[in-house]
């Protein structure tokens, strides 16, 4: 079993910035990647970035490349989402997820942690 607890979200302006963090306890070493995720009113969970845990490459969606940022910390168990120059669009509940080999499946989640981006 993997645990996961997210925080740093909250209300801000477009074109502020924001630092998610996920802390991951239990069997960690068993999910080779994490994710981050979101899911908008309305509309279907979307990928927005992983890392791997041993290796560091990084994966994004083409939505927040070049404004969102993953980063881990193995000692701490700890992933990270850094958002700059955040737009209305990025409104959603994100989760962070273990165990992700692609798509939107992963084999735990977070309960997740709300961004709301004001224009």
């Amino acid at each position: 079993q993997v645990q996961l607890v997210e925080s740093g979200g909250g209300l801000v302006q477009a074109g502020d910035s924001l630092r998610l963090s996920c802390a991951a306890s239990g069997r960690t070493f068993s999910s080779s990647r994490m994710g981050w995720f979101r899911q908008a009113p309305g509309k279907e969970r979307e990928f927005v970035a992983a890392i791997s845990w041993s290796s560091g490459n990084t994966y994004y969606a083409d939505s927040v490349k070049g404004r969102f940022t993953v980063s881990r910390d193995n000692v701490k168990n700890s992933v990270f989402l850094q958002m700059n120059s955040l737009k209305a669009e990025d409104t959603a509940v994100y989760y962070c997820a273990a165990g992700w080999n692609g798509g939107t499946s992963c084999n735990y989640w977070g309960q997740g942690t709300q961004v709301t981006v004001s224009s």
